[in-house]
């Protein structure tokens, strides 16, 4: 159940116990907005971002956030439950193997460009638009993992069957759309002497403007490459288990999709609004879900209980506990390496570089999972038995 601080202009309602100074900090900033609406809700996965805070979900009114969304559009979970109850060590080992060789993992593009019809379409984009000029580029990045906390994972579930869980985004062409209109809104923003502390970096867009337009045309464009991206690996994916298994012995069943960075327009308390949901989920009601761990912890599929006080949402996963740096820093390898062994998951901690993904990094699911029972109920969990990281 959701707590509140009442010191801003409108509310901010937790679902977390304890939040760092930073990410409160940038909580009320959202909470002093002249259009923020209703409330400001955090999630029990929230910490500091860059504006916003992650896991954050802000309703506005007449208004849109380019970096209340951030610079990796649309990126987002799919999961796909196959029809095999257990798998052997040895053809795990095999799956992964051949996993990194089709999937360009990290900074890794495809080494030639992909057909152009594993991308959304283009018909409804300004030609002048950023993704136009990037469109090639997007080419060379579809069916790409990336880096940070973007994960393939294989999966033992609570229903007896293996599953396949990816975390990906728009890559590049997410990061150049939100960085141009970021610093479109920034401009526009001091040209008209806003209201809104440039220290805020929460510069917007009006509505009814030919640029917010035409950042929302380009970030639904950035949602809809990011599921591709994931869609293109699964499938990949999908076909290296089935040279695995031959024959009628695998099957998959359709594949679970949710984002977890963007906008969009909704109703919520009978008002229409724009919700920005960072690092958050939606949560409707009936609506299934995917609430991940850190790498060695279990992940959740969910179904959502549309509780209107978090604007129908959901964490998007565990949540950090430390920056990248400071988990690199003060983490014990030998320690993580042995927690992750002990499991007998094949995972990436390799080296102290590695440590910023390592499970100690992040919040503990089980506490974020159960903070959130008046948004979610628990499908099926999720014990991971490979993972592989950007």
């Amino acid at each position: 159940m959701e707590k509140v601080i009442l010191s801003e202009r409108i509310p901010i309602k937790l679902w977390l116990n304890d939040i760092e100074e930073g990410a409160l900090e940038q909580a009320k900033n959202l909470a002093n907005l002249p259009f923020a609406f209703k409330h400001i809700a955090l999630m029990p996965d929230c910490h500091q971002g860059y504006g916003m805070p992650i896991g954050g979900v802000l309703a506005t009114k007449g208004v849109i956030i380019p970096n209340a969304v951030g610079v990796d559009i649309g990126c987002g979970m799919c999961a796909v439950k196959t029809s095999l109850n257990t798998i052997d060590f040895v053809k795990l080992k095999e799956i992964i193997n051949e996993i990194r060789k089709v999937i360009p993992l990290g900074f890794k593009h495809q080494k030639i460009k992909q057909n152009v019809n594993l991308l959304p379409s283009l018909d409804k984009i300004h030609e002048e638009g950023i993704v136009h000029r990037e469109f090639e580029n997007a080419r060379e990045q579809v069916g790409t993992l990336g880096g940070g906390n973007h994960f393939i994972e294989i999966q033992k579930g609570s229903d007896n069957h293996i599953w396949i869980m990816i975390h990906s985004g728009s890559r590049n062409i997410g990061y150049k759309v939100a960085d141009y209109y970021n610093k479109l809104a920034i401009s526009l923003n001091n040209k008209w002497h806003s209201p809104v502390p440039t220290k805020y970096n929460l510069a917007f867009l009006p509505l009814d403007s030919q640029e917010a337009k035409c950042y929302i045309k380009e970030m639904q464009y950035c949602i809809d490459f990011a599921l591709c991206n994931r869609t293109l690996m699964m499938n990949n994916i999908i076909e290296i288990f089935h040279e695995i298994f031959p024959g009628k012995s695998f099957s998959t069943e359709p594949m679970i999709n949710i984002a977890h960075n963007y906008a969009r327009a909704e109703i919520h308390y009978n008002t229409n609004v724009i919700v920005h949901r960072k690092g958050a989920t939606s949560a409707k009601k009936g609506e299934i879900g995917i609430i991940p761990g850190s790498q060695g912890t279990k992940s959740y599929i969910v179904k959502g209980k549309g509780n209107k006080e978090s604007f129908c949402s959901c964490s998007h996963g565990a949540g950090r506990l430390m920056g990248r740096k400071q988990a690199q820093k003060h983490l014990d390898l030998k320690k993580e390496i042995k927690f992750l062994n002990e499991q007998n998951i094949i995972h990436s901690i390799k080296s102290k570089k590695d440590l910023d993904e390592a499970p100690s990094a992040y919040k503990n699911i089980n506490n974020v999972i159960r903070n959130q029972k008046d948004l979610v109920d628990i499908v099926i969990k999720l014990t991971p038995l490979a993972v592989i990281k950007g």
